[in-house]
C-alpha cells in the first residue's frame, strides 16, 4: 500500500483503532512509509476537536470500547455530530440516555444505527464480532427492565453475550430458585432492583461469581428515588457484591463485560 493511501485510510477511519495502529507500525517496519509520514497519520488518532466536543478516538485502544456518548444534556445535533465521527473511525457506536428526537438526528448521520427505546440506547456494532458467554443480567421486576436492558446492551458492546432474566424479585422468591442453574453458570451477574434492593444480596448468597448490584429509582416515596436500595446494596452482608450508581445500567454492563473478559483470558486453551 502506498504511503498516501495508508494515511488517507487512517484519517478516514477503519474497523478498529487497534487495526489502524498495526497498519501504521507494519508500514513503517516494511518501509512503505517513513517515520514522519507515520507521525502525521497517528496525530489524527488521539482525539478530534469538533469545537464543542473533543472526540476521544484512542478510547477503544485503552478501554476496549469506543468512547460512549451520554445523550442526556446534549442537543440532537451534537449527538449526531459526535456519533458520526465515532462511527466513521471505529465502525462501532454506543449512545446512552438518548430520547427519540436525538435518535432521529443520529439515524440520519449514522446509517444502520439501532435504537432500543425502553433502554434509551442507540448502538452500531460489527455483526461478525465473536461474543464471550458468561454475563447474566437479572432484574427484580418488570419496572426495572429499562435499566437491565441498558446493562445487557452495554455488556454485549464490550464483547460479552449477556443473557437476561426478568421479574424474579424476592416477593416471589420461588421464581428466582427456578433460575438457579443459569445463575450458577455465569462468570459475573448484574442484579438490578428497586424498592428495598434485597435481590443482589440473595443472589450473592447463592453463587460464587461476583455480583454487580444496580439500584433503580423504582419504588414508593420512602425509597427516595433509589437511595434506599442503594444504601441497602452498599450494606449487603453477602460477599462479592459491588454496587454502581442509581439506574446505572451502563456502568454495570461495562464492569460485567470487563470481568467476564478477564475470566476468559485466565482460562487455558
Amino acid at each position: 500500500m502506498r504511503a498516501d493511501a495508508i494515511i488517507r485510510s487512517l484519517k478516514a477511519g477503519g474497523p478498529s483503532v487497534n487495526e489502524r495502529l498495526k497498519t501504521v507500525l507494519e508500514a513503517v517496519s516494511d518501509g512503505s512509509i517513513d517515520v514522519d509520514e507515520a507521525f502525521d497519520a497517528l496525530r489524527h488518532l488521539p482525539y478530534e476537536d469538533l469545537g464543542f466536543a473533543k472526540v476521544d478516538h484512542h478510547r477503544e485502544l485503552r478501554d476496549g470500547l469506543p468512547e460512549v456518548i451520554l445523550g442526556e444534556g446534549k442537543t440532537p445535533a451534537q449527538v449526531a455530530a459526535i456519533g458520526a465521527r465515532l462511527a466513521a473511525k471505529s465502525g462501532r457506536l454506543l449512545v446512552t440516555r438518548l430520547d427519540r428526537e436525538g435518535y432521529v438526528a443520529l439515524r440520519d448521520a449514522v446509517p444502520g444505527v439501532e435504537y432500543h427505546e425502553a433502554a434509551r440506547v442507540a448502538l452500531l456494532d460489527r455483526p461478525d464480532r465473536q461474543l464471550l458467554a458468561g454475563v447474566l443480567v437479572v432484574c427484580a421486576g418488570t419496572s426495572d427492565l429499562p435499566v437491565a436492558e441498558e446493562a445487557v446492551l452495554t455488556a454485549r458492546m464490550t464483547g460479552s453475550d449477556a443473557g437476561l432474566i426478568s421479574d424474579v424479585g424476592i416477593a416471589g422468591i420461588h421464581r428466582l430458585f427456578d433460575q438457579l442453574p443459569r445463575l450458577l453458570e455465569a462468570n459475573v451477574l448484574v442484579v438490578v432492583a428497586g424498592m428495598e434492593g434485597a435481590l443482589p444480596s440473595v443472589i450473592a448468597g447463592l453463587v460464587s461469581a461476583p455480583v454487580v448490584a444496580v439500584p433503580t429509582s423504582i419504588g414508593y416515596g420512602a425509597s427516595f428515588g433509589g437511595l434506599a436500595p442503594l444504601l441497602a446494596m452498599l450494606n449487603s452482608c453477602a460477599a462479592g457484591v459491588s454496587v454502581v450508581n442509581i439506574d446505572n445500567g451502563f456502568g454495570a454492563g461495562y464492569l460485567a463485560g470487563s470481568i467476564n473478559a478477564l475470566a476468559h483470558r485466565g482460562r487455558p486453551d
